[in-house]
């Protein structure tokens, strides 16, 4: 499949959510307690597998991992910078900060297979196992604190947080699930994505993103153009290897995280407003993300 195609099955369960939302019997009463089963089963399960089957070399962490947190990092200041604007409610951008610095694990790893094989896996877990957790952190607390939530009580009961912090010690631990266990977690786990983005476009209203047309573009403006230009200048200054090169940069282009709008709903945010913004980072990172990879091997 091409690269500009890579995405397109995605952006085509999103569009089948919100067909099947409001066109046919399965209306808004099904697709919340899809919403929940998503958020505290599917997503932790496929978080926690994902993370623990591919072993993390200590050695890799300080590169890799450094350089993922580094783009990260840079999309969590520049999210919660967008706050100062004027005229942005605080729950909207509570609600879409998120977008700007969170990815699409599954397509990562997708992705990350293709470009180097079993080591680009490996290099993809463990920038999931050193990015996740941080970019979770940073996706709970301002909901939590535009909710009038307790924070730390969030932290300590968000089943993607605990799913990723238990993954990651059970990866350094050398945990090994019997084959049973580790077949039984995959199935549940294969079903995350494709639910998650129906429940997405279940949600969509695309007005919701007329609300606040300032923060949209910055937070899409954050995930799609600074965060890959900040990869490609980190990966060539630092010359790593090639193919990591290109894992990186493609980590640093993916499309956000499915699951930003079934958080942003269980925690009472601006639900449509996120499903919106995922939509629209999917069809954007199908243009986007094979851009960077063709940026990145011009400039090398």
């Amino acid at each position: 499949m091409p690269d500009l195609l890579l995405l397109l099955p995605d952006f085509a369960l999103i569009a089948l959510g919100y067909l099947i939302c409001r066109h046919t019997p399965l209306d808004r009463t099904v697709w919340d307690g899809a919403e929940r089963l998503v958020y505290f089963l599917l997503f932790p399960c496929l978080l926690f597998q994902s993370i623990l089957k591919n072993p993390i070399r200590i050695a890799d962490i300080v590169s890799i991992g450094g350089v993922g947190l580094a783009i990260v990092g840079s999309g969590i200041a520049l999210a919660y910078a967008l706050r100062r604007l004027p005229g942005v409610d605080p729950m909207t951008h509570a609600s879409g900060a998120q977008v700007a610095f969170r990815f699409n694990s599954y397509v990562a790893l997708a992705l990350a297979e293709r470009l180097a094989g079993a080591s680009g896996v490996a290099w993809q877990a463990l920038l999931m196992a050193v990015c996740v957790p941080v970019a979770n952190v940073a996706a709970v607390w301002p909901l939590a604190r535009q909710g009038g939530h307790g924070y730390l009580k969030e932290l300590a009961r968000n089943p993607l947080i605990l799913a990723t912090v238990a993954g990651l010690a059970g990866n350094l631990g050398g945990l090994q699930l019997p084959g049973v266990a580790n077949t039984t977690l995959s199935r549940i786990g294969a079903a995350a994505l494709p639910l998650g983005l129906m429940a997405a476009g279940a949600g969509l209203r695309f007005g919701a993103l007329r609300e606040s047309p300032v923060l949209t573009a910055g937070l899409m403006g954050i995930r799609h153009a600074v965060l890959p230009v900040v990869g490609i200048t980190l990966v060539i200054a630092l010359q790593l290897p090639p193919a990591q090169q290109a894992v990186i940069v493609a980590f640093s282009a993916m499309p956000t995280a499915s699951s930003a709008y079934v958080l942003a709903t269980r925690m009472g945010g601006n639900g449509a407003y996120v499903a919106g913004l995922v939509t629209v980072s999917t069809g954007l990172a199908m243009v986007g993300l094979p851009a960077a990879l063709l940026a990145l091997a011009w400039l090398r």
